[in-house]
């Protein structure tokens, strides 16, 4: 799809000399494509933000007790795969 977008000229040159000649389109559309990606996560953030509740998981007070959190996952884990693999 074609589009008219006005942008400053010194952008335009800045994006010309780092693109190189006849990839602009490209080179604007993956500079969009990051940006409304950024966006997206940073909305995906701001609405979750306070989903997470740190009294809800006094499992993960200190880093001592967030690492033993996760050895103890991960044997959760290795068990269950051991069983899928014995069948």
């Amino acid at each position: 799809m074609r589009t008219h977008v006005i942008l400053p000229e010194d952008l335009v040159k800045s994006v010309g000399a780092l693109a190189g000649k006849g990839k602009r389109s490209q080179f604007i559309e993956e500079a969009i494509r990051e940006k409304l990606r950024i966006d997206n996560l940073l909305a995906a953030l701001e609405a979750t933000a306070g989903a997470f509740s740190a009294s809800d998981h006094p499992h993960w007070d200190t880093p001592e007790k967030v690492a033993a959190w996760v050895r103890e996952s991960r044997r959760q884990d290795d068990k269950r795969i051991d069983r899928y693999r014995l069948g």
